[in-house]
């Protein structure tokens, strides 16, 4: 048994703090429900873990972080039965008064006190929410059914959040092995090799031809390091003027697509993104253009923006939208098929749901893959380039010295 320390609100909207015994949040959680309460936040006494709305004032706006807590309680407020305006209230109660969240829910709630509704209160306060989010909440309101809304809303942010995780997460390691394996080739080059060349050079004997290689390359980048960093910032600025410029984004977008292992990772988690976020908001009620064009502003590889273009097109002359995603070969076949089932059967929505959860899974499976084949990769390469500079160097000490192997 642990102690926790609990923070509830009542149907009412009176909130109430406490500390209670139990196993596990999860038991505590489930205690506190059959009390009549709405757990909002848990922790054990003295833990910096109040992971509802720990928000620090950010001149950058509101993070993703902050979006998706405010979802999901506001969500929770209002499934208990509580009003807006209350739950509104209830969350300025839990939140630093000095905080970003904090007065964008203070100036919403004076708005939505004056008659507007929330989908439009967040749009004029902030410009961190999304169309598709927007969009999903106007087509709650519509419909009466904002607290469901928001709790899709809620689970969408968390599922699109763990996709980038996902992503980020698998490129850290590789990322720390080619930045360990290029550090420790400049540093034996640029501080080792320079140590023995005061005696090769004494030596007066011709050198073989790999050290020749290696102290070459160790005496130019002493003497023109700063050309690679110039080298390196010209790649780099090179290639973000070539990804900002509409037709040459798309050749390289192309070219991505094209690359084995790296193109079906972004292919699937465009796949992913899409069939996600057109099935949240056809199952809410948005219209399929006006939500064919919210998914295009979410997808960044233009060759795919292009193929639901032509698929928004083909809507606009009566045809089907699977045919036009068929024919441009963009989209994986499996998806694109499930997609032209659901047009058939009338079930897009939850094909749609089925595409996303399967692609998701395909995307963990295949950015598996490539780790497998990475990791030996980059370690290999590595060590044949360490290796062959010791081996250089060894080579050359054993000719000084007139030995052989």
């Amino acid at each position: 048994m642990a102690l926790f320390v609990y923070k509830a609100v009542t149907h009412d909207g009176t909130i109430q703090e406490g500390t209670k015994e139990a196993r596990d949040e999860a038991h505590l959680i489930e205690y506190l429900q059959t009390e009549g309460l709405i757990p909002l936040k848990i922790s054990l006494p003295g833990s910096s873990l109040s992971y509802l709305f720990s928000f620090k004032p950010s001149q950058q706006g509101l993070s993703q972080k902050e979006i998706n807590l405010f979802t999901k309680e506001l969500a929770t407020l209002l499934q208990a039965g509580l009003p807006l305006d209350r739950s509104l209230v209830v969350l300025m109660e839990l939140i630093d008064a000095d905080s970003n969240i904090y007065n964008l829910i203070k100036q919403v709630l004076e708005r939505v006190k004056g008659g507007a509704n929330l989908a439009d209160a967040l749009e004029s306060e902030s410009s961190a929410f999304s169309r598709f989010y927007i969009n999903m909440l106007r087509a709650g309101e519509a419909g009466g059914s904002v607290d469901i809304v928001l709790g899709q809303l809620s689970e969408y942010l968390e599922k699109s959040k763990e996709l980038k995780d996902t992503v980020s997460t698998a490129l850290i390691y590789p990322a720390i092995l080619v930045i360990m394996a290029l550090g420790s080739v400049f540093l034996l080059l640029t501080f080792v090799v320079p140590q023995f060349m005061e005696m090769f050079e004494s030596a007066g004997k011709e050198l073989p031809i790999s050290t020749q290689i290696v102290v070459g390359t160790a005496q130019w980048l002493q003497n023109y390091w700063w050309a690679l960093l110039i080298f390196c910032a010209g790649v780099f600025f090179t290639m973000r003027y070539e990804l900002s410029v509409g037709p040459r984004k798309a050749q390289w977008d192309r070219i991505i697509l094209s690359l084995p292992l790296f193109g079906e990772i972004i292919r699937n988690t465009s796949t992913t993104n899409f069939t996600r976020t057109l099935g949240t908001l056809l199952s809410n009620g948005v219209p399929i253009l006006t939500a064919l064009g919210i998914v295009k502003g979410t997808l960044s590889n233009l060759v795919l923006i292009d193929a639901l273009t032509v698929a928004e097109d083909n809507l606009r002359q009566g045809k089907d939208m699977s045919s036009a995603l068929i024919e441009s070969g963009q989209f994986p076949k499996m998806a694109t098929q499930m997609i032209k089932m659901g047009e058939e059967t009338g079930k897009m929505e939850e094909m749609l749901a089925r595409t996303a959860e399967t692609y998701d899974k395909q995307l963990k499976i295949t950015i598996e893959r490539m780790l497998a084949m990475l990791e030996p990769i980059l370690i290999v390469t590595l060590g044949l380039l360490i290796a062959g500079i010791i081996i250089s160097i060894l080579s050359a000490i054993l000719s000084v010295n007139d030995l052989a192997f």
